[in-house]
């Protein structure tokens, strides 16, 4: 990292361990934030491309909570599930095995890719007291404001999973590429968090494991939303979103939290796609009320 972190300075007051734990014959990697005898614990599960690093401006503001952070399959410390295809019931099946196994009874947070896997596991069985969901993918990603954008990322995915092996996995880690990924989500007009994004999609945005992990995720990521899933999830929930998310438009947010039995929606404006770079006090704010009126049968 070359940028520096304007929330360094509050996550450096929360304790965090690194641990590991068997899943589905793999070794899911994990980090341990906030103190231990916490009256609430988040699981929180990152977004596509990610890993842990990414949530933890919003962790600097929850310096009361306990949370969880995994590295997916495939991504960061983690790596892929042996002999699987990673595809969305790959996941929401890793993370049901992962919170029975670490954190049973946490309240669990999903972020972009990471809300349809959560939203996908908790439909399916995972016990859980409360949902967050944070730039929850509430359309097909095809049909956002930058369908163009995202139809031109499937070819690119798919080339990059085509190509001989060294040339594919050339392409998908460019770092040319991965900045103009970085530029068309940031929104800040702050230079220093601008620079601080763009570093950490420097640093963490290729950490995959190999090319056919990210190619099985993407398609998962486009295939699928969390509208499958939202009418199953009964939950309380809490949709934190973005007004100038190019992925998901506000408006599509709007509907997808009338699809759950008991859902509130937090709208945070200008900001996009990276509520959790760009304004996580706000996001955290939200979370912390949230739970608040629950805390006692949260863990």
């Amino acid at each position: 990292m070359t940028a520096p972190n304007p929330y360094a300075a509050l996550l450096d007051e929360i304790p965090v361990e690194r641990h590991e734990a068997d899943v589905l014959g793999g070794v899911t990697a994990y980090w341990v934030y906030g103190p231990a005898d916490a009256e609430s614990t988040i699981v929180a599960v990152h977004g596509f491309r990610g890993e842990h690093h990414g949530l933890e401006p919003v962790v600097a503001h929850l310096p009361g909570v306990r949370v969880i952070s995994p590295d997916l399959p495939g991504f960061g410390e983690t790596a892929p599930v042996p002999g699987r295809t990673h595809d969305l019931d790959l996941y929401a099946q890793w993370l049901d095995a992962f919170v029975a196994e670490v954190a049973p009874g946490a309240v669990i947070l999903g972020h972009s890719f990471g809300s349809i896997v959560v939203s996908a596991a908790v439909a399916r069985g995972l016990q859980t007291p409360r949902v967050i969901l944070v730039n929850p993918i509430g359309a097909p990603a095809l049909e956002g404001p930058r369908g163009i954008l995202t139809r031109l990322a499937v070819f690119y995915y798919w080339a990059g999973a085509k190509l001989p092996k060294g040339l594919g996995e050339a392409l998908l880690r460019n770092g040319l590429i991965v900045r103009v990924m970085s530029v068309s989500m940031a929104k800040t007009k702050d230079p220093g968090i601008r620079r601080f994004v763009h570093d950490q999609h420097d640093t963490y945005f290729s950490r995959f494991a190999d090319r056919d992990v990210l190619h099985d995720a993407f398609v998962a990521s486009v295939s699928h939303d969390v509208r499958e899933a939202a009418p199953r999830i009964a939950q309380p929930t809490l949709l934190v979103a973005a007004q100038r998310d190019d992925i998901t438009p506000i408006e599509a947010e709007r509907t997808l939290a009338t699809l759950f039995p008991d859902a509130e929606l937090v709208e945070i404006p200008d900001v996009g796609h990276l509520i959790h770079y760009e304004t996580p006090a706000v996001a955290a704010d939200a979370i912390t009320r949230f739970l608040a009126p629950s805390a006692a049968d949260t863990r």
